[in-house]
């Protein structure tokens, strides 16, 4: 009997360290310490892998370095150009997702207003979601019939609101649709009130935003022109054999690893200090 007694102790204790150590649940949402599948995510092609986007990626900048090896017969302008080519894809995919997010800021009043409309018309909250599937924002009408699809199969509106939620993956539909969430749980009247006053405010902070990226422009042009001047004035020197000699020398790639180096950190600095906050999605 003592034994028995001693085994379940011991299995009860068992339990309780795996219930302090065992990870939490996965969801469908990117993880935050990913930054590579969170940019793919935010860029609007989550169907590409972090794995595959790096092994693409490594192949080009190879291509590149035995391109311009082939071409300037300098080891060292090849290898800097292959590491321009390997930053080349992310800084793509980061253009792709601050358009993203700018066409975003300016859809999501419309969808607002329409939420609005189809509540005040009498409709419950999945079949007002729904219908943005075909009355909404021709940008985001994929998700929101993925929704309804997905609302009609299974019944359960807050695993479907989640999974929009997921797909989105925009702070400001982290907040409409915890607004929704809440009202369906707590009821209340007032949700046309507090729609129409998101709506006003995601108007102005639209607004706002874009005349700030607008005068903040001039400056990422000018920090990106004064970090490319330089390497194209270094391509066109390969083409005399005097400089593609003095850069394989061991005093050339030295010059050549300083240069990339300030280049790097020069324009990382001044894209941090020109940089406009972010907004972090807090609610996923």
């Amino acid at each position: 009997m003592s034994a028995v007694l001693g085994l379940l102790a011991g299995l009860g204790m068992f339990l309780i360290w795996m219930a302090c150590w065992s990870e939490p649940a996965r969801s469908a949402v990117p993880v935050r310490g990913n930054k590579v599948a969170s940019l793919l995510h935010r860029a609007g092609v989550p169907q590409v892998s972090p794995a595959s986007l790096l092994v693409s990626t490594a192949v080009f900048a190879v291509v590149v370095v035995l391109i311009v090896v082939v071409l300037t017969r300098a080891p060292a302008i090849a290898l800097c150009f292959g590491l321009f080519s390997a930053y080349l894809p992310f800084a793509l995919l980061a253009m792709r997702a601050r358009r993203r997010a700018a066409v975003m800021r300016d859809l999501w009043p419309d969808v607002v207003d329409h939420l609005r409309s189809a509540i005040r018309a009498g409709l419950s909250l999945p079949e007002a979601l729904t219908q943005l599937g075909s009355k909404g924002p021709l940008q985001l009408r994929e998700e929101f019939k993925a929704f309804g699809a997905d609302y009609r199969a299974t019944g359960h509106f807050e695993s479907a609101l989640q999974r929009l939620k997921g797909s989105l993956a925009d702070p400001v539909a982290d907040r409409i649709i915890e607004a929704l969430r809440l009202t369906r749980d707590v009821g209340g009247s007032d949700l046309g009130k507090l729609l129409g006053t998101l709506s006003e405010f995601l108007r102005d902070h639209a607004r706002t935003r874009s005349e700030l990226e607008a005068r903040q422009s001039w400056t990422v042009n000018a920090a990106r022109l004064a970090v490319a001047a330089p390497w194209i004035v270094l391509m066109l020197m390969a083409t005399r054999p005097e400089a593609i000699g003095a850069y394989n020398s061991a005093p050339g790639w030295a010059v050549l690893g300083g240069g990339l180096v300030l280049s790097v950190v020069c324009y990382r600095i001044m894209l941090r200090i020109g940089a406009l906050p972010e907004e972090q999605r807090v609610l996923q």
